[in-house]
């Protein structure tokens, strides 16, 4: 029985092992472990697709919204003050369009929205098991092999100290990962339910070995996703339930999970009586982290309200090339003399640094994604309700990364741009691909 159930799990990745995607799937696999690997292999996939789907990729008007916009960034470094920087600052961007445009070409269907999910859910535990570790075990490393294909670093106690970082460089940047995970392994974690629930009418008292994985995986995720400390994470964890309670029509569990949320901010942000009520029974954990009593003595110029302000005054003094990428760092500094990577939020930043046509076309690009993406989810006659369920998973996980966007920057992140991109593929992948079975459809009609 147990290699009956393992079977089913390897069923999701087992044709064809040899073709670009499932390079891409591998890669995937040690992306966690070893970011260049990961990236140089898609790398060379994208690449390799580039090549042998040259005239169908260039047909996409999504693609050539894309091709604008490198056009104009490069335009805007031109412009830039540190031009060298600048330019530099192009490859956090340009090369991701490209994996873009070569992997919306390859992921063509439902199940190898699943393969993906699957993937990321399993790559996700070393990483989960490793910062646990740090955080709890005091677990320390400092390893490299072949320079830099892998290189973990791990501090003990996490990065800040107190806050799960795992082999990533901040605790921000790993709750990120973790909401992204999470939200796809919520979504395959919910098939398997129904699965079970449709089989047996009532949930069977030997559930599969992909249903206790994901059970599993799905749970120590949110754990590890709380000790990260992240603001942010929490609270697209918490939109992302509450989005597939919505999805499933479960009204008590939003009910629940609404009075739980109302209770936290309650204790964070009511007037003193009220707050005080609350604060007997809600930890200081999360109520003094939201309204950052935890942090009382933190300097003005490390607020994001501050970053956000002076990143709208550097976009007002530029506004059609902005200030050249990778410039945000520089000027504040001199203007705040504290160092600071970004402004907390990504379309700030890209205002101040490359003028707002350049976002604008961005942010346009990105809607015209989420608006495809919808529509197929709600007028397409060729999705059953199982393959519905995973579509809208990645929906919502672009959604997640949008928002935690306007919070933080996760540009600079080579793993979280890879999925970042490689999601927005997908989406994009499946709906052009049900797009033209529509269009064949109303024709031989």
């Amino acid at each position: 029985m147990l290699g009956t159930s393992l079977n089913k799990v390897f069923d999701y990745f087992k044709p064809r092992w040899q073709s670009s995607w499932n390079y891409s799937l591998w890669a995937l696999l040690i992306f966690p472990l070893s970011p260049l690997l990961g990236a140089v292999t898609i790398g060379f996939v994208s690449l390799i697709t580039l090549v042998k789907q040259y005239r169908k990729i260039s047909r996409r008007p999504l693609n050539w919204g894309f091709a604008l916009l490198s056009v104009l960034l490069i335009v805007t470094a031109g412009f830039a003050q540190d031009k060298t920087t600048a330019f530099v600052g192009l490859f956090n961007l340009l090369p991701f369009f490209l994996v873009f445009a070569a992997h919306s070409t390859l992921i063509q269907t439902f199940a190898q929205l699943r393969q993906m999910a699957w993937i990321l859910v399993i790559a996700s535990m070393p990483v989960i098991i490793i910062g646990l570790g740090q955080l709890f075990l005091g677990w320390s490393l400092k390893f490299e092999i072949l320079w830099i294909v892998f290189a973990w670093t791990i501090r003990p106690g996490g990065n800040p100290p107190g806050r799960i970082a795992s082999l990533f460089m901040h605790a921000n940047t790993f709750a990120a990962y973790l909401a992204i995970v999470f939200i796809l392994g919520l979504g395959l974690w919910l098939e398997q339910w129904r699965l079970a629930i449709g089989k047996n009418s009532v949930l069977s008292s030997q559930p599969s070995i992909p249903f206790i994985f994901l059970t599993v995986a799905v749970i120590t995720n949110f754990i590890t996703l709380i000790f990260t400390d992240s603001r942010n994470g929490w609270a697209i964890a918490i939109f992302a339930c509450l989005a597939y309670a919505l999805y499933q029509g479960w009204r008590i569990l939003v009910g629940g999970v609404a009075a739980i949320v109302s209770s936290v901010l309650l204790a964070a942000f009511a007037p003193s009586p009220v707050a005080q009520f609350f604060r007997q029974y809600i930890p200081a954990f999360f109520w003094a982290r939201l309204n950052d009593d935890m942090y009382p003595d933190r300097p003005v110029a490390l607020m994001r309200k501050t970053q956000w302000e002076f990143a709208w005054s550097l976009a007002q003094e530029h506004p059609w090339t902005g200030w050249g990428l990778r410039s945000f760092s520089g000027l504040y500094k001199a203007q705040m003399q504290i160092p600071l990577g970004h402004p907390h939020n990504l379309f700030l930043m890209l205002s101040a640094e490359t003028g707002f046509p350049s976002t604008f076309l961005f942010c346009g690009l990105l809607a015209w994604i989420l608006i495809i993406g919808v529509q197929l989810l709600r007028k397409s006659k060729y999705i059953n309700t199982q393959d519905r369920l995973i579509f809208f998973s990645y929906l919502l996980a672009f959604v997640a990364w949008v928002l935690f966007n306007t919070v933080d920057v996760t540009l600079f992140e080579l793993r979280l741009n890879v999925l970042s991109w490689l999601i927005l593929a997908a989406i994009c992948g499946v709906v052009h691909r049900y797009n033209q079975q529509d269009r064949l459809a109303s024709h031989s009609n």
